[in-house]
């Protein structure tokens, strides 16, 4: 049976790759219990943020710290920041919406009756995403650049944050016309003509080197 140490050590290196949250599920299996969770948020060691969802209070405040949350809360092994929300995270979004975008498998969606994750807008998809789609960044795990465009475009985001999302992916080396292509090659006819357009015009204006 680990020790108080070794369970404390343990807690904290996984909320470390969640900016500091955790779930009472998490932390139940590494040996937390329920009284447990409630003594150490009593005197101050845990910030309860909501039932069954805590926080280290040794961490500091993170940049897009909601995002974080929403994703801990929605399953780290289960979820992942993408469309909108995930580019405003790579800064290639003009304003960052205010519903938090995160896509699970149709099996993992949220049943009625289960706790509602307020501000989340969930996307389902019924095949596993693509190696290459999903990356670990910004403390929580979220899909490429590529793999977010498509998503957003599809799902219907203003063509113009499309077109400017795409010309600051690719004139900051985030993503190639190579990996866009293959991004939207099973996507609708909008989609496709939407990202070649963007992509032309993109390249039309570089400047010549």
């Amino acid at each position: 049976m680990p020790t108080q140490l070794e369970r404390r050590q343990r807690l904290f290196g996984l909320a470390a790759t969640q900016g500091g949250y955790f779930t009472a599920a998490q932390a139940r299996e590494i040996g937390y219990d329920s009284r447990t969770l409630w003594h150490h948020a009593k005197t101050g060691q845990l910030e309860r943020m909501s039932r069954g969802f805590y926080r280290l209070t040794e961490f500091p405040a993170a940049p897009h710290e909601d995002v974080i949350a929403a994703w801990v809360k929605a399953g780290p092994g289960r979820a992942t920041v993408s469309h909108e929300t995930a580019l405003a995270l790579y800064d290639l979004a003009p304003i960052r919406q205010r519903s938090i975008h995160i896509t699970v498998n149709r099996e993992h969606r949220p049943y009625k009756g289960q706790a509602r994750l307020h501000g989340v807008q969930v996307h389902t998809i019924t095949r596993p995403f693509h190696p290459g789609e999903v990356v670990q960044r910004f403390g929580v795990k979220l899909t490429s650049p590529a793999r977010s465009i498509a998503d957003a475009a599809e799902a219907g985001t203003d063509p113009s944050s499309i077109h400017e999302a795409i010309g600051s992916a690719l004139r900051q080396g985030l993503l190639t016309d190579e990996e866009l292509h293959k991004a939207v090659e099973d996507r609708p006819k909008r989609v496709r003509e939407l990202v070649e357009r963007a992509i032309k015009e993109n390249g039309e204006r570089a400047p010549e080197s």
